[in-house]
């Protein structure tokens, strides 16, 4: 979708990036649980580049996850997948998945859906969708750095609604007993 944006325009907006300071991970209501559970990805290390595949410039699947760390206490999790580099005033949410099982796991390639699916719950994320979203930087932007935060919760959530990010951290407040992160990172020049 922001492939077709002009270069220029990505340029003009470099030094508009909320940072990892505003990531969900590093929020006030989150501060005090643990970064404990360790995140990776058989396809791309802390810090390094996304495949492509993995992008709007490929088939835009989501790339696999795996976790380790979970407190045995934990009742559920949440993923989140944000971009801190967007030209927006908070990261951009590329995905929600507010209840997964508790404990270690993991997530194949392409596990999160690109469309809403009958009977996945997902939250909404920043394209008012119930799907996965795949990084999408615009060009001349820059490198984005892409977030993939899991949330190890005391209990799991009653969800009344499809929750967006301010749902999900108002709901986690309080309430995560570890969490982790994987920063991947994407760049359309």
């Amino acid at each position: 979708m922001l492939q077709y944006l002009p270069k220029f325009v990505g340029r003009a907006m470099r030094g508009k990036r909320p940072g990892l300071q505003r990531l969900a991970v590093n929020r006030p209501e989150v501060s005090n649980a643990p970064a404990s559970i360790e995140v990776k990805s058989p396809a791309f290390g802390e810090g390094c580049t996304i495949p492509a595949k993995y992008s709007a410039d490929g088939d835009g699947s989501s790339p696999p996850l795996e976790w380790h760390g979970v407190p045995s206490r934990a009742s559920s999790l949440v993923l989140m997948v944000e971009d801190a580099d967007s030209p927006t005033g908070e990261p951009l949410v590329h995905a929600i998945v507010p209840v997964l099982p508790r404990g270690d796991g993991t997530l194949p390639e392409g596990a999160l859906p690109k469309n809403a699916v009958e009977g996945r719950v997902m939250g909404r994320n920043s394209f008012l969708k119930q799907a996965y979203a795949p990084p999408d930087p615009p060009p001349g932007h820059g490198p984005h750095r892409y977030a993939f935060e899991v949330f190890a919760l005391d209990d799991a959530p009653a969800l009344s609604r499809t929750p967006n990010r301010s749902a999900i951290l108002d709901m986690m407040r309080g309430r995560v007993l570890a969490k982790g992160c994987l920063i991947g990172t994407y760049e359309r020049a």
